[in-house]
């Protein structure tokens, strides 16, 4: 057998020749020590060229692609680039580079950067799930992994001035850019970087927080300020949010690709670019160009202290002083080592030596001072792959050949290349002849070359072949040359016949792959790509060959793996001195076996290094090395061979030889190879914690049952009971598959897990307290070292870590999402900081976590096999081990990773258990066998026998151990395990395994498998304390007929008699001969019957357990047994095979079988006279017997009411239909009892719930009560005889639980109370139209929206156009050159709340409307505004307007709802995807802390209690839960009704606090329900008479101000301000004049409450006389889509939905669309959505004329300028026009017919003769007025001049449609009076300013936001002071608000919620993508309420003062200055942004 172990030779890494030059740049640095570091392959390389040594990084799996650096504090640059030919390549470079990785393209590339102090390097590399190692470069050792971030691969990384960050730049489709904290792991921000790909990324020195990354056609700039906001150039890092600006190239140079970056003072960046230029920016702005810096592109840009160093494709390198002024040109293709087509790829310059990489993979090294002399330091292979290898027969010589047709011969002695020859074609393979004269080469086109070694001339070329050469070899005796090629074939050359063919070899099926001659040279073994042998078996038995390189053959089975078919090995060689084989794979692994290695599978030794396939592996000719070579990665490694390691070596192993060095983890092993493995642990490994179903899938489960859900929800559902239990005792410990999970607490008390409870027990007094947050079986247990917080991990899909306080039982921290299917073990840290655990998953995955904040700090994939122990070192925290199945490895933290290596201990050992001993180096582990192994580091010093079988058990004490074993014995040891001190046997039945062991208090406590724990005194005596069932399953379960007492039975083959009063101990025990599943005591309480897992019975004395009778007439299960009755004259037993058999007690003979069953019996039941039997299956049926005969009885539902049933433990039935839960499809019902009083049926079910039902249980899906305890299935449920306990048995988890039952009104604070339902309340919840509206608002992202208008199917090519039309109207003015946002009119109250806030002490308010934040000063009246981006959370500053953090949000459809924590720290938000998400925010940093679906229905408000940074509330439809934060998990509860009689559940609207943990939740009926905890206490009927939209708390005084929905009377209104405990309130009306008020948001100041209403206002109440002021007013309902400007005066008009036209809010009655005023602005025209429309007069507000001529809308309205005629045009395709000089009857005159869609808008000329039409389908027509006929002669129509223009089509508008216009219109545009600008809105809700007219295509433009969906309409007022604009909702039945803006900064979304912070006076505006909502407002709100508003278009400036009844008004202007004036007292003032 001994091929089936690993060698004990080893090789180690000696030397890599090549350089990684094509596809890389920037990869090759100058370190502190002069060293020089690079990559090839997957190795970072480390060269010394003083001494010509080489050191090796090995840490990476896959191809390091980029090396990133800063070479000094100065300079600090990294790229990636690649080849530029076809504009692909541009892209990814040549094809040379490109694998197909997993079925995906990936470059096969690496990246590297240096540190500023030039020590530490970082490199990235491909793959699925890259990494980045940051390593030193003197000890080459990993210092930090950084992953979980990237995937398929890292493409550049650059660390910053002071080497405390590093960015990183992702391959996949986003570019994604990663700043970290890479010492901790941690990501600082990410965020998106390109849609193309990024070739450079580089922080500026000069300016520490900006970021510069270039690449395809683009060039991005960041500001990073200490990872806070402020605002100036690039790329931004603010809050998590990575913001960046693009560089603008504007005219200065072409848009192009830029390859590589430098940054200098100033904010000067300089850039090399695709086509040989250098581009120097200033800020992002380029400012110039050097043009023809190089040739072509320019591949390296490096700074340095003296200047720049640039590289290019044209093969030169230029050095440019600090300012870019040229210094020299050094042309390497002009000098002695130069040639055509050399081209560089990377530069780095260090004072005066310059290294320079090129794309032939050479490294030169040139020094200034003589610069036309470089010396070539390192040479390669380059493109192609590389497949020849051959070693000379003599000499330490290795000759290659590759597909950039050179062969190349290295000295193995001296690490150098010696000779080069270029051959015409590639080449495949290359042999040596045996006498080293000649080297002949395969090429790729089927012929060969052979060449003379020593000067490389050419003997001979043949080309016989058509298909590649890809195999040759000379024969032993030098005679022939054997040639094998891709034609199947193989052809024999007489080498002294001057190669002459003398034979062919046929037969193969397949092109031949690998060959070798036999010693005597009369035989050729060839193998073929079919993976076949060629030749026969038994005739080559006695063959003997020369070589054997063949990868088929009985010698090398064991290279292959056993099941597997697989050929993915490409090369072998056998050493047959020292019989070891040396194998390559396609994964890059260089492997040592034995030779012969006959079985499959055997084990070896493997190493990394390749990145790719290695292509072929050779030993030198006298086996000192093996030369490998890698196909994709050119490199040529040589590994010197060590043959037998000596013990004492192994202390000095380099490094990475240990990394690399491994005893396979991947072979199989054979049994024969380990010792047999003890049964127990066998039994342990084989456990399985995998459900089919975990609790947390409920949800999930329950959502898909919703169908079921609507049905019942016209069902009344039966109520759940008024009372309750609570557990009380639980007996049993888990020890048969855990261990070290048993301690002492700081106050003595003992703590341990069973189920799915953590329990605290106090011995003292026999009690117990237990910790229920876990939902499933807890499998370990650690204490915190102040034996005050514990931690337990329990089994789940993402399985939960809880640390929670043994004293309150509370939890501190919850860690979740890293560990799959359950936690397997855990451990403290010394300092209590730190937790590691183990998970369950495949690869029993290691994660290191800081606790408190619940963040993972490293993460690791731990073993294939299972792991039993993780230990963190006492001294060193950073440090930990782990002990498992054939493991024990030593870890150490390196950023976010774990470097792991293997304990060096000979044979592989199973260990069981480990600890740190007194020193941090010295390690004690137990094995599987018995021994204790000590280890000092990783290395194994002795062994000492300690326990006879495995040691499960080891702790350490001060000065000496304590271990426990197999043997049942616990042993005390001195420190060095010389000396075992004493022993105690734990005499208990069959000595049970030690499973753990723990010291305090004077005491060993001691857990067993057994499930006892067992207190030792050290004197000797022992204390038994809890006693529990061993492992098996425990289903029999049976409480007496009238004493406190039960019994149960299990799989353990015991029967167990428990006293259930306080004394809760084990009364009795008898071994059975087979496990039961069935007891049940006489109705006497003698006899106690059970039944057998073997089909057998026996009825036993009920005290002395002694057997009474036994039968045995079944061959399956008996899994129930019942006594009748009374006397107990029968006794039924039913068995697994489908019959109940009826006794005869007294005779002791079987009287009757109950036949008929289709299943298995699985309940029974007796009715009162002994004379019936109720019987459930498992195939679901209820069937009755009558006794004894056993005669199936038919009877009706209606009848079986009616029995008198002496139990009721069935699950089926009329009276159980309840029960059955929603998703009973995955989970069982398996018990059941009825309570004595018959009034609760207590149930238990497969996920482990215990539940009460009010009995009988008609109608499905019943409400209950709900507890967990039970881990997995609970098997039993009985209650006593007096109803006081329920005893219930768990089956997996083998425990047995009793609770307390607690009667109605009895209530115990502390208690962990029920959930109440599996599904929500059937009742309605209430019903109100607002809320059901707000519900219901579908809030889609904008971009992707439809249009407005119904768009037919046209195409959407602009027209060409034609030729310009210039266009004068009005007077010439100077043109306009920018917009700034002055006022916004209306506020969004009809579907947020809670939005609007006092400053300042009630001197400022905030609220928002769109996507703009506004804060109105009340004073001043000055308003300053916010643009939000989205979807994200900004924090800003409400003083200075500044952001302070952007959110990157979780939540896909916006965000409802958000709120500050009391500290203010914290934030939390709710999202409005289908879950619901909450989550919680650390704002500042931008860091998200948790995350957890709230709830599937709308969450309405979320808020944090004002005392708590932890705790808070949400409500919403038909809910309202309590959370807590623990660490980073949100745990939540249910708010529990049942305390009040008659209370239902109705949707919650609103939320505020009250002292002593009071909550109030405002309801949809206009109740307010007090809460206290989680708890409804009382319920305060009728506080609004609609629903509560509002609550709002008062810190100060504790007051509360309520806000609803209500009609105004003289008694109340819609606003309540009460007392603390909501007993007395005071009620406001609101003088709005509406028949309802609905307020929609409260807040309140000194002495005054502000009000947000339903329809849009804002409202001020003053508290001592009730007196309102309305500050701000807007449209309420529906899209706004009129807007209209007076003529003259600066005034506007807007019409919307809602049916009112805001002129001092005129109700029209109808939605309009659409409003014109007259030229003369004494009338206004309407357009309505009915197609009706209006004519008013201004002065009067009355109606002058209405007509309707047409059905559906009126899209545009207008009159002529001459005042004559009105045209209006509609929906169907139509334009009338109306004579006004007829009078106001409106007769229709004529009409424009033979429109192709609807009128969009219209426009008349300026003599009124012609009007000019958009329309829907995209054309513009002219028609003649008042005729109608169309105009199509063009000179006609150039001709025209044009009243107004707001037409989005036509030649002299094409340039205002931008390059995506199918995703977004251009819905309005505006032509300034002046006719020098256009402006235009969009379906972006973008406003763009242009020149008019703008006839070429993509126009220059300015953009403003604000608007956060569609744009309507846009107008500039007289005098084009300012626009005004308008936002539409898409969807009609959405109300919002209105607004006019315009703000540079990138605003798409609208913030939805507002809070301020309740420290700082800060505030929080949160935009959404979906809250695109709006509606609009006009100037008429400042007219209401007599506001100072003044505007500014550039410097000049505007004050319009309007007043209430618009009476008079005056506008002046000055040029720079404000003007104020004084304003009568009626009115308000407000000042706007000067």
């Amino acid at each position: 057998m001994a091929d089936r172990t690993a060698p004990n030779c080893h090789l180690r890494l000696e030397w890599v020749y090549g350089y990684r030059g094509h596809q890389c740049r920037n990869n090759l640095y100058y370190t502190a020590a002069k060293e020089i570091v690079y990559f090839v392959a997957g190795v970072g390389v480390v060269y010394n060229t003083r001494e010509h040594k080489q050191k090796f990084y090995l840490g990476h799996n896959d191809d390091i692609i980029r090396l990133s650096g800063d070479r000094d504090s100065s300079a600090n640059v990294l790229l990636v680039a690649l080849e530029t030919m076809a504009p692909w390549e541009e892209h990814w470079g040549s094809g040379a580079g490109l694998q197909m990785l997993d079925g995906r393209l990936t470059l096969r590339q690496l990246i590297l950067a240096l540190h500023p102090e030039r020590v530490l390097v970082a490199t990235g590399q491909v793959g699925k799930e890259p990494y980045i190692c940051v390593w030193d470069s003197y000890t080459v050792q990993t210092v930090s992994i950084l992953k979980d971030v990237h995937t398929h691969g890292i493409a550049c990384l650059a660390f910053d001035l002071d080497g405390q960050c590093l960015v990183s730049v992702g391959l996949d489709s986003k570019n994604t850019i990663c700043v970290w904290d890479w010492r901790r792991g941690k990501v600082l921000a990410a965020a998106p970087g390109h849609t193309d790909r990024i070739f450079d990324i580089s922080w500026d020195l000069y300016q520490p927080s900006k970021l510069v990354s270039c690449g395809v056609k683009h060039i991005k700039l960041s500001i990073v300020q200490d990872f806070n906001c402020s605002a100036p150039p690039f790329w931004s890092l603010c809050g998590n949010a990575l913001t960046p600006k693009r560089g603008v190239f504007g005219k200065t140079g072409d848009l192009q690709t830029i390859l590589c970056l430098a940054c200098a003072r100033d904010e000067i960046t300089y850039s090399g670019a695709l086509n040989g230029d250098i581009y120097v920016w200033k800020g992002i702005n380029l400012v110039r160009t050097v043009q023809g810096a190089h040739g072509s592109g320019i591949f390296s840009m490096n700074a340095c202290e003296e200047g720049f160093a640039t590289g290019g494709r044209d093969g030169c390198v230029r050095l440019w002083d600090l300012n870019f002024k040229p210094i020299t040109v050094i042309d390497l293709r002009e000098t002695d080592q130069g040639y055509k087509g050399l081209s560089v790829r990377s530069v780095c310059w260090r004072g005066d030596h310059i290294l320079v990489g090129t794309q032939d993979s050479e490294i030169f090294e040139v020094v200034v001072h003589d610069r036309t002399k470089p010396f070539l330091i390192m040479q390669g292979h380059c493109e192609g792959e590389l497949w020849a290898l051959a070693v000379h027969p003599t000499k330490p010589l290795a000759m290659t050949g590759s597909d950039d047709r050179s062969v190349r011969i290295w000295s193995l002695i001296d690490h150098a290349l010696i000779a080069r020859c270029n051959m015409e074609e590639p080449i495949r393979c290359a042999a040596v002849s045996t006498d080293g004269i000649h080297l002949a080469l395969g090429m790729k086109d089927g012929s060969f070359t052979v060449l003379r070694v020593r000067d490389m001339t050419e003997v001979v070329h043949i080309k016989d072949r058509k298909e590649a050469i890809h195999e040759l070899k000379y024969s032993p005796d030098g005679a022939h040359l054997a040639v094998g090629s891709n034609d199947n074939s193989v052809d024999i050359y007489g080498v002294v016949q001057r190669y002459k063919k003398v034979g062919e070899c046929m037969g193969s099926t397949s092109f031949i792959t690998h060959m070798d001659w036999s010693t005597d040279s009369k035989y050729l073994h060839t193998n073929d790509g079919s993976g076949k042998e060629v030749t026969n078996r038994e005739e080559m038995k006695m063959v003997q060959w020369s070589t054997w390189t063949c990868v088929l053959g009985p010698e090398v089975n064991g290279i292959w793996p056993k099941y597997s078919e697989i050929n993915d090995i490409n090369s072998v060689d056998a050493n047959f001195n020292s019989q070891v084989l040396v194998t390559a794979d396609d994964y890059g692994l260089v492997k040592l076996l034995r030779y012969p290695c006959v079985k499959k599978g055997a084990k070896f030794k493997k190493y990394l290094g390749h990145s790719a396939h290695i292509t072929n592996a050779r030993w030198s000719h006298d086996y000192q090395w093996v030369i490998t070579i890698g196909g994709a990665d050119h490199s040529v490694f040589q590994w010197k061979f060590i043959p037998e390691r000596k013990s004492k070596e192994a202390l000095h192993i380099a490094p990475q030889e240990t990394l690399a060095d491994s005893n396979s983890e991947e072979s199989d092993s054979d049994q024969s190879d380990v010792p047999e493995m003890d049964s127990e642990i066998e039994q342990e490994t084989q456990l399985t914690y995998r459900r089919q179903v975990y609790k947390e899938d409920l949800p999930q489960l329950k959502e898909q049952c919703k169908e079921k859900h609507r049905m019942m929800a016209t069902k009344k559902r039966e109520r759940a009971p008024t009372s309750g239990v609570r557990l009380h005792f639980i007996h049993g410990y888990r020890g048969y598959d855990c261990r070290s999970n048993l301690f002492y607490t700081q106050t003595g008390e003992i703590v341990y897990h069973v189920a799915a409870v953590g329990v605290v027990y106090n011995r003292q007094q026999n009690t117990q307290r237990f910790y229920l947050g876990h939902d499933d079986d807890i499998l370990c247990l650690a204490i915190h070292p102040l034996k005050d917080y514990v931690a337990t991990g329990q089994v789940g899909r993402d399985s939960s870590i809880h640390i929670w306080d043994t004293e309150m039982l509370k939890p501190m921290s919850v860690l979740k999402g890293y560990h799959q299917y359950g936690v397997c073990a855990l451990d403290f840290s010394a300092d209590g900081k730190r937790l590691a655990s183990v998970g369950l998953d495949d690869n029993h995955t290691i994660v290191l976590w800081d606790w408190r904040k619940g963040e993972r700090l490293s993460a690791i994939r731990g073993s294939k096999d299972k792991i039993f122990v993780v230990k963190i070192n006492p001294y060193m925290p950073d440090k930990l081990i782990t002990a498992g199945v054939k493991h024990m490895k030593f870890w150490h933290k390196a950023g976010g990773g774990l470097i792991g290596r293997k304990g060096n201990m000979g044979k592989t050992e199973t260990m069981m258990c480990a600890v740190y001993g007194w020193t941090e180096e010295m390690v004690f582990s137990g094995t599987c066998t018995g021994d204790i192994c000590i280890w000092r580091d990783m290395f194994l010093i002795k062994t000492v026998k300690a326990h006879d079988g495995p040691v499960f058990s080891m702790h350490a004490l001060e000065k000496g151990f304590v271990t426990g074993g197999k043997d049942g014995v616990v042993a005390l040891w001195d420190d060095t395990f010389e000396r075992c001190l004493k022993t105690y046997a734990i005499k208990r039945a069959d000595n049970p395994s030690i499973r753990a062991i723990s010291l305090g208090h004077g005491h060993i406590l001691v857990g067993t498998k057994n499930g006892e724990i067992l207190e030792v005194d050290k004197s000797g005596p022992i204390t038994l304390l809890v006693q529990g069932h061993m492992e098996g399953e425990v289903w029999g379960l049976a409480t007496h007929p009238h004493l406190p007492l039960c019994a149960t039975v299990s799989d353990d083959k015991t029967l167990r008699i428990w006293d259930l009063s306080p004394s809760h101990c084990m009364l009795a025990v008898r071994k059975l001969k087979k496990g039961g599943r069935c007891c049940c005591f006489s109705p006497d309480g003698k006899a106690l019957a059970v039944g057998l897992n073997d089909g057998s019975f026996l009825i036993v004395n009920a005290d002395t357990l002694e057997d009474l009778v036994s039968f045995h007439h079944r061959k399956d299960v008996i899994s129930e047994i019942r006594f009748s009755p009374g006397a107990g004259k029968y006794l039924a037993v039913a068995s697994g095979d489908s019959f109940v058999d009826i006794y005869n007690v007294m005779s002791s003979k079987r009287v009757g079988v109950c036949k008929g069953s289709q299943n298995y019996i699985t309940h029974l039941d007796w009715d009162k006279r002994g004379k019936l039997l109720q019987v459930n299956t498992g195939a679901k049926e209820q069937l009755f017997f009558e006794a004894p005969r056993g005669k199936r009885q038919t009877i009706p539902p209606a009848e079986v009411e009616k029995i008198d049933w002496s139990t009721w433990t069935c699950v089926l039935g009329t009276h159980c239909e309840g029960i059955w839960p929603v998703v009973s499809e995955v989970t069982e019902v398996t018990a059941a009892c009825l309570s004595s009083n018959r009034k609760v049926l207590a149930t238990g079910d497969d996920l482990g719930y215990v539940k009460l039902f009010r009995y009988p249980v008609k109608g499905k899906y019943a409400k209950f009560k709900r507890y967990v305890a039970h881990s997995t299935h609970v098997t039993n449920v009985r209650w006593t005889h007096d109803d006081a306990l329920l005893v219930t048995v768990g089956g997996g988890d083998t425990s047995l639980m009793i609770w307390n039952h607690e009667p109605e009104g009895h209530r115990d604070a502390r208690q962990c109370d029920s959930e109440e339902s599996d599904i929500e309340s059937e009742d309605d919840g209430g019903y109100d139209s607002d809320v059901t509206r707000e519900n219901e608002i579908n809030y889609t992202i904008k971009a992707l929206s439809t249009n407005v208008r119904p768009i037919p199917p046209v195409s959407r090519a602009l027209p060409q156009p034609e030729k310009l039309q210039t266009n004068n109207v009005g007077k010439k003015k100077r043109p306009i050159e920018d917009l700034v946002l002055e006022l916004v009119f209306g506020y969004r109250g009809n579907d947020c709340r809670n939005n609007v806030h006092y400053l300042n002490e009630g001197a400022d308010i905030i609220y928002h409307t769109a996507s703009v934040g506004v804060v109105l000063n009340l004073t001043t009246g000055d308003s300053g505004d916010m643009s939000a981006t989205s979807p994200s959370i900004h924090v800003w500053d409400a003083m200075n307007k500044q952001t302070l953090s952007v959110l990157r949000c979780f939540h896909s459809r916006g965000v409802c709802s958000v709120s500050f924590s009391a500290t203010g720290k914290l934030l939390l938000s709710v999202g409005l995807d289908p879950e619901h998400t909450i989550t919680i925010w650390k704002w500042q940093e931008g860091a998200k802390i948790a995350s957890r679906a709230g709830h599937t229905q709308r969450i309405f408000v979320a808020e944090f209690r004002p005392d708590s940074d932890t705790q808070f509330v949400s409500v919403g439809i038909k809910h309202v839960r309590f959370w807590t934060l623990a660490g980073r998990a949100l745990l939540s509860k249910k708010g529990v009704l049942s305390s009040i009689e008659e209370a239902r559940m109705q949707t919650m609207l609103s939320v505020a606090f009250g002292a002593n943990n009071l909550t109030f939740t405002g309801t949809i009926s206009g109740d307010v329900c007090v809460w206290k905890e989680h708890i409804l206490v009382r319920i305060v009927a009728k506080a609004h008479t609609g629903p509560v939209f509002t609550m709002y708390t008062t810190l100060r005084d504790g007051l509360i101000v309520t806000g609803g929905k209500e009609r105004p009377s003289k008694e109340g209104g819609a606003l309540k301000l009460w007392d603390q405990e909501l007993k007395r309130c005071r009620a406001f009306r609101l003088e709005t004049g509406q028949i309802i008020d609905c307020v929609r948001s409260v807040c309140r100041g000194k002495g005054k409450i502000l009000v947000g209403t339903r329809n849009a206002e804002i409202i001020e109440v003053g508290e001592k006389n009730a007196a309102c002021n309305i500050l701000v007013n807007g449209h309420m309902d529906g899209p706004i889509w009129g807007l209209g400007t007076h003529p003259t005066r600066d005034v506007f008009l807007s019409a919307a939905e809602d049916g009112t036209k805001m002129l001092n809010k005129v109700n029209l009655g109808h939605p309009a669309r659409t409003v014109s005023y007259s030229p003369e602005g004494d009338m206004v025209a309407i357009g309505m959505k009915n197609g009706e429309f209006i004519i008013l007069l201004v002065t009067s507000l009355k109606i002058w004329g209405k007509k309707r001529d047409r059905r559906s809308a009126i899209q545009d309205i207008r009159f002529s300028p001459d005042s004559r005629y009105l045209a209006v045009g509609s929906s169907e395709n139509a334009v009338d026009f109306y004579d006004l000089t007829l009078g106001p009857a409106l007769n229709r005159i004529n009409c424009c017919r033979d429109i192709p869609s609807f009128v969009m808008q219209m426009d008349f000329s300026a003599d009124s003769s012609f009007v000019q039409l958009s329309t829907g389908a995209y054309k513009r027509l002219v028609y003649e007025v008042p005729s109608g006929k169309q105009v199509t002669e063009q000179a006609i129509i150039d001709r025209i001049t044009w009243a107004t223009w707001t037409s989005v089509l036509g030649d002299e508008v094409v340039g205002i449609w931008s390059r995506n216009t199918d995703k977004a219109d251009v819905t309005c545009a505006c032509v300034s009076h002046s006719g020098l600008n256009i402006v235009t809105g969009d379906d972006f809700g973008m406003v763009k300013l242009f020149d008019f007219p703008c006839p070429e295509k993509f126009a220059k433009h300015k953009r403003f936001l604000g608007h956060s969906a569609h744009l309507t309409n846009i107008r500039f007022t007289s005098g084009d002071r300012f626009p005004v604009c308008l936002e539409v909702r898409p969807c009609p039945s959405l109300k919002d608000t209105l607004h006019i803006t315009m703000e540079t900064g990138a605003a798409w979304g609208t913030p939805a919620w507002l809070k301020t912070e309740p420290t700082a006076g800060q505030m929080h505006v949160k935009g959404t993508s979906n809250l695109a909502a709006s509606t609009y407002d006009d100037l008429s709100h400042c007219a209401r309420v007599g506001m100072c508003t003044h505007f500014k278009v550039t410097e000049w400036l505007y004050l319009v003062w309007t007043i209430r009844e618009l009476v008079t008004w005056t506008a002046s202007f000055s040029r720079g200055t404000n003007l104020l004036l004084a304003a009568p007292a009626s009115c308000g003032r407000a000042r706007l942004k000067d």
